[in-house]
């Protein structure tokens, strides 16, 4: 398959066309039309075409995509490598959490360590993986050469933390802070999860669902 030319929107839509798709895999379905996809995705079956047609497209017309086929080829183009390796950066309470996810829902990211500069944290463990002391991330990423760095760090502690990430050579950043990395280092990937720009957004919808 081609290397994928996709939209920034296009992109994001994979991860949900692979969540359906492993839905509809795991029922034991073996094919989908663009019609039926588009229904579940709540867009067009133009609009699904389209959209697989930036990756060479995965189906012929009249006969629909085999899922088997779609589940193999997103998930290669999601992640080529089988896995990606990251560490976590940020031991309090959402770092618990993320981390958690990552261990138990996300197959194909391997979580190889954590850091804090908390010294009260410092040596102890979570999830049964040994809390390492912040100042020691650039050498352990020098030495392990990660993909990403998932960054559960309040605003304030990730702007001086800015500097640090761009010396430890990982391609991106996973982005829990309030603070975007890629304004001081531009050649980071950055994905930004806003928690609270969700709940606002959110909020807005319930209180002028009228409007919508």
């Amino acid at each position: 398959m081609s290397s994928p030319k996709a939209s920034l929107p296009v992109i994001r839509r994979l991860p949900r066309y692979f969540r359906y798709i492993t839905e509809l895999k795991s029922i034991g379905k073996t094919r989908v039309s663009s019609s039926q996809l588009a229904e579940i995705m709540g867009s067009t079956p133009s609009q699904v075409r389209q959209d697989f047609n930036c990756f060479g497209g995965f189906g012929q017309q009249g006969i629909g995509y085999s899922v088997e086929l779609l589940h193999s080829e997103i998930e290669h183009l999601l992640f080529p490598n089988d896995h990606i390796t990251a560490i976590l950066v940020g031991a309090g309470s959402l770092g618990a959490t993320i981390a958690n996810f990552v261990l138990h829902e996300a197959d194909s990211v391997k979580l190889n360590a954590i850091f804090d500069n908390n010294i009260n944290l410092v040596g102890k463990t979570l999830h049964n993986i040994k809390i390492l002391n912040a100042d020691t991330i650039v050498e352990y990423c020098q030495e392990h050469k990660p993909d990403l760095i998932i960054a559960c760090i309040p605003k304030d502690a990730a702007e001086k933390f800015a500097p640090t990430l761009s010396a430890t050579g990982v391609k991106g950043v996973w982005n829990f802070s309030h603070y975007d990395f890629s304004i001081y280092d531009k050649s980071l990937i950055v994905e930004n999860v806003h928690l609270r720009d969700s709940l606002m957004a959110l909020s807005y919808r319930i209180n002028h669902a009228d409007e919508e």
